[in-house]
């Protein structure tokens, strides 16, 4: 019986990663490495389209054995290199809340919802331990925010640093990491460092590099599931 993967990505250079995976076989609507069907999604950039791509599929397709959210993303942590992967154990929706002059307050501060009500710790969404956990020990860890806009603004920079001391930053992850959460869908996510957080400069960006890693480690990981099968 094979083992179903539902990979999200935002865009299309991002899931063309799969294709690059040695021994993958182009099969209707995905790919087949030895007993593991893998179904890629390209959602679209941002939480609005990813969510309704997420969903859509789902209802049409059931849910998935596995779901996978692979990508680039910007970081805050000059420990980490332009090119590494990573595995997000936390995200939250960063923006999302109020602001009262100059504070800032999310939505469980300002009293909309609690804190620690599902799929929510503390404020924030948790890594499913049935995976990322478990990579822990072959991937640094880090801690996410989601944002509906790309920071590059050293303003901005600091407050987010300021109120949630992030690693990296997409504008996707906590999405999948609310439906997979809410929908009970075993999931992970790979995030590659393409740039650093800071004002707008592209010249400095590097996502072949980063697209490239994330087809090695993808590959890795893949390899190790259809062994584990």
């Amino acid at each position: 019986m094979s083992f179903k993967i539902l990979v999200v990505t935002a865009t299309s250079s991002e899931a063309d990663t799969l294709k690059k995976i040695s021994g993958m076989i182009s099969i209707q609507d995905g790919y087949k490495y030895g007993n593991i069907e893998i179904k890629p999604l390209i959602t679209g950039v941002g939480s609005i389209s990813t969510s309704w791509a997420m969903k859509q599929w789902i209802s049409v397709n059931g849910k998935p054995d596995l779901a996978l959210n692979i990508g680039i993303a910007g970081t805050y942590n000059d420990d980490l290199k332009i090119g590494e992967v990573v595995i997000p154990l936390s995200d939250c929706f960063a923006d999302a809340g109020i602001e009262d002059g100059e504070s800032f307050l999310t939505l469980s501060e300002a009293g909309f919802k609690s804190a620690k009500e599902f799929p929510y710790k503390e404020g924030f969404l948790l890594a499913d331990t049935r995976h990322g956990i478990t990579m822990k020990n072959h991937l640094k860890s880090v801690k996410a925010i989601t944002v509906n806009t790309a920071t590059g603004s050293e303003t901005t920079k600091q407050k987010l640093i300021k109120r949630f001391n992030p690693d990296i930053e997409t504008m996707e992850g906590a999405t999948f990491f609310y439906i997979c959460a809410m929908e009970n869908i075993p999931f992970m996510a790979l995030r590659a460092i393409s740039n650093r957080v800071e004002a707008r400069n592209r010249n400095s960006w590097d996502i072949p590099l980063a697209l490239e890693n994330l087809t090695k480690t993808l590959s890795e990981i893949i390899l190790t599931m259809e062994v584990k099968r």
